[in-house]
C-alpha cells in the first residue's frame, strides 16, 4: 500500500481492521452499524457506518481493490479532502437508496459493503479519464472506461429489478452512482 495517497490508505486500512475486529467484543457490535431498514433497529449513523462492514472475505477484497484500482488516480486529481467528501456522499446516497428500496419492498434484511462508495469511484475515474481502457474479468474485452460504467450500471439495474442474486444491494450500487454523479455535478456548477 505504499505510495497509495493518504485517503485512499485510510480507507482500505480501516475496512480491512474493521472486517478483522468485527467478531471481537467492542462497545459497538457490528449489528448496531449495519444499515437497517427503517424501523427499531436503524440509528442515523449507520447511513455511513455500514459502508465500513462486510459480509465476508471476497466482498471485503472486491470492494478494497476497488478502493485500490479508482481512488489512487481520483485522489490525486481532487487532494485528499475533496475526495474523503465524494467517497462519503457516495456511501451515503447508496444508503439512502437502499433504505428507500427496502421501505417500498418490506426488507427487514441489514445491509453491509463499501459496494455504493466504489461505485462511485468507478463513475468519477469515467468521467475523470473517459479515454482510459478498462478489461474487466467477464467479458475479459477492453472497453473506454465510461462505456464500463454504463454497462455496469445497465447490469446492476437489471439485477436489482429482476430480483437476480439475492442478497445483493443493487440498488444501493446505483445509489452510490446517482449519488456521485449530482455530487460532481454540483462542484462543476458551484465552478
Amino acid at each position: 500500500m505504499l505510495g497509495l495517497p493518504p485517503v485512499t490508505q485510510m480507507l482500505i486500512l480501516i475496512n480491512v481492521i474493521v472486517y478483522v475486529t468485527a467478531g471481537m467484543d467492542i462497545p459497538l457490535p457490528p449489528e448496531e452499524l449495519a444499515l437497517w431498514p427503517l424501523g427499531p433497529h436503524f440509528r442515523p449513523w449507520q447511513l455511513l457506518t455500514y459502508g465500513f462492514l462486510h459480509g465476508g472475505v471476497s466482498h471485503l477484497m472486491f470492494n478494497m481493490f476497488g478502493l485500490y484500482m479508482f481512488g489512487d488516480d481520483i485522489e490525486r486529481v481532487w487532494g485528499s479532502k475533496r475526495f474523503l467528501t465524494y467517497y462519503l456522499v457516495c456511501v451515503l446516497s447508496a444508503g439512502v437508496a437502499q433504505l428507500a428500496v427496502s421501505f417500498l419492498c418490506g426488507s427487514r434484511s441489514p445491509t453491509v459493503g463499501a459496494s455504493g462508495g466504489v461505485f462511485g469511484l468507478l463513475l468519477a475515474f469515467a468521467m475523470l479519464y473517459p479515454n482510459r481502457m478498462i478489461m474487466p474479468l467477464i467479458p475479459p474485452i477492453p472497453m473506454r472506461a465510461p462505456i464500463f460504467v454504463a454497462l455496469y450500471g445497465g447490469l446492476e439495474l437489471f439485477l436489482g429489478v429482476t430480483g437476480t442474486q439475492a442478497g445483493v444491494a443493487h440498488f444501493a450500487h446505483l445509489g452510490g452512482l446517482a449519488g456521485g454523479y449530482l455530487c460532481i455535478k454540483f462542484w462543476r456548477w458551484r465552478r
